[in-house]
């Protein structure tokens, strides 16, 4: 696993240098991974959605503090991609605590190019993203975390348990929560997992 996770590290990206890639590819009408229509609007979208939640998140005074008094340096490896929307609410906000703390280092690597990282972190057997791993100085996985907060995770799973349909319905639906939500389940999540700090933790 420290191979995998060293390789990986390797390959990955900076925050600023995904938000690249991401305008080069909305510029461009292009996406990553499996090419198709949908996925091209959902980059577009995501961008715009990543992009405003840059400029608007807040985190309270408690929130900031509870990252700020890390006491030692970890690496958030994010696995993702710019199509999916899940990924656009969480990432602007693993950035924005990364950017308060001295001792968190976020990394982005993409799914469909690190197939074997992703198959040590599934969901439910299923390559869900976007996960964030995060991992010591001595490349020990500490925690990880994704794709959803368990808020959001019950929404999902409940519609699809009463309609047996992942459809725009649901998205829409998802997108509202999001909207309401402000991130609150995403940065407290982190914040227990961090605290607790125990190993393979999953939220």
């Amino acid at each position: 696993m420290k191979k995998l996770i060293q390789d990986s590290l390797d390959k990955a990206i900076s925050y600023e240098k995904y938000n690249e890639l991401f305008q080069r590819l909305v510029d461009q009408g292009k996406t990553t991974g499996e090419i198709t229509p949908d996925k091209i609007n959902y980059t577009k979208l995501n961008y715009s959605r990543s992009k405003r939640l840059d400029k608007t998140i807040k985190l309270s005074e408690e929130q900031i503090a509870s990252f700020k008094d890390l006491s030692s340096k970890q690496t958030w490896l994010v696995i993702t991609e710019p199509w999916c929307g899940d990924a656009a609410q969480s990432l602007p906000y693993f950035n924005k605590i990364a950017s308060i703390s001295d001792n968190i280092d976020l990394k982005i690597v993409l799914r469909d190019e690190h197939l074997e990282l992703m198959d040590s972190f599934l969901t439910y057997g299923s390559r869900s993203i976007p996960k964030l791993i995060i991992i010591d100085q001595n490349l020990e996985v500490i925690a990880h975390w994704g794709p959803r907060s368990k808020a959001a995770t019950k929404l999902v799973d409940d519609y699809v348990q009463e309609y047996d349909i992942i459809d725009d319905q649901l998205k829409t639906n998802l997108q509202l929560w999001y909207n309401k939500n402000k991130g609150e389940a995403i940065v407290c999540e982190l914040q227990e997992l961090i605290c607790s700090q125990k190993p393979s933790e999953v939220f």
